[in-house]
């Protein structure tokens, strides 16, 4: 999904306008490829630190200790995170930014940090996961929009990089609400292992109160969008209103029913496809532009 969407970014978004852009292909393949490693070395590491609460929480899924050694995961952690940080180092100097380079060093240890102490410490394990996400969008104007800004078209480039702020804020949110509804999940798992999740804290009713809450943001905010910017295109509208609005709405009808593990995987995948949805969208931002 990281490489869909900075690929759709690039050929949905910015090249269709004539934005003026630092990256070609084999630029734009090289940041998804250096972002897309850096994310597999964090599931990884995430994989390898979740072992014994995954024993209870998924003991089907079990792939470290199971289908692949410790010893073999960390040193796949190892070689993609090299192998991220490495591509990152060569694109930021071929965009002439070479400080841009500690970007990748910063998000690969903070992906390692998640893993081994955050993710266990109440709700900032969440919200740095739902962070990074944000920033695989944000990344792409930071190469691509801002080595080639100059006073005249820093209007244009800032007016894009908005747009990419607004998606990133969608998917921050998205992925926050999803990363609660995980918890609630795990939350038996979780406790064996004396992690300190929103759930295991204010128990699982409280948790998914809160969560049926917090549901409401991303839907009056997709709402004001479709009054506001979107009104004017049909498609756009009926695109919004089935594919993010109705899920949203389904999701908020859901967890009030919500009581087995079973019944919030479902609302956590259910946040993945609204997550997909919403990126998608960039499709249609063509003819959102040209309406308003």
């Amino acid at each position: 999904m990281i490489a869909l969407v900075q690929f759709l970014i690039k050929y949905a978004l910015l090249e269709p306008f004539g934005v003026q852009t630092a990256l070609d292909l084999f630029g734009i393949s090289l940041l998804a490829l250096a972002t897309v490693c850096i994310a597999a070395a964090g599931n990884v590491m995430n994989d390898i630190q979740d072992i014994e609460t995954d024993f209870v929480n998924k003991p089907d899924k079990i792939i470290v200790g199971e289908t692949v050694s410790e010893k073999a995961a960390y040193n796949l952690f190892i070689v993609l995170n090299l192998i991220g940080v490495g591509v990152g180092f060569y694109l930021s100097h071929h965009v002439g930014k070479a400080p841009f380079f500690t970007i990748f060093v910063l998000i690969s240890a903070l992906l390692y940090v998640y893993a081994n102490t955050l993710k266990r410490t109440l709700l900032i394990g969440n919200l740095v996961i739902s962070l990074l996400v944000a920033s695989s969008i944000l990344i792409v104007g930071v190469f691509d929009l801002l080595p080639v800004m100059t006073p005249e078209n820093r209007s244009m480039q800032l007016t894009f990089f908005k747009i990419l702020w607004d998606y990133a804020v969608f998917a921050f949110v998205i992925n926050l609400l999803r990363e609660i509804a995980k918890d609630i999940e795990d939350i038996d798992g979780d406790y064996k292992a004396g992690m300190n999740t929103l759930p295991i804290v204010l128990g699982r009713d409280r948790t998914k109160n809160i969560l049926i809450g917090l549901n409401f943001i991303p839907l009056f905010a997709t709402i004001y969008y479709i009054t506001s910017v979107l009104y004017k295109q049909q498609t756009a509208v009926i695109y919004f209103l089935i594919l993010i609005v109705a899920p949203l709405i389904y999701i908020i009808i859901k967890t009030f029913s919500a009581t087995t593990k079973q019944d919030f995987h479902h609302i956590s995948s259910v946040y993945k496809i609204v997550m997909l949805f919403g990126m998608l969208s960039l499709l249609l931002y063509k003819f959102v532009i040209l309406s308003s």
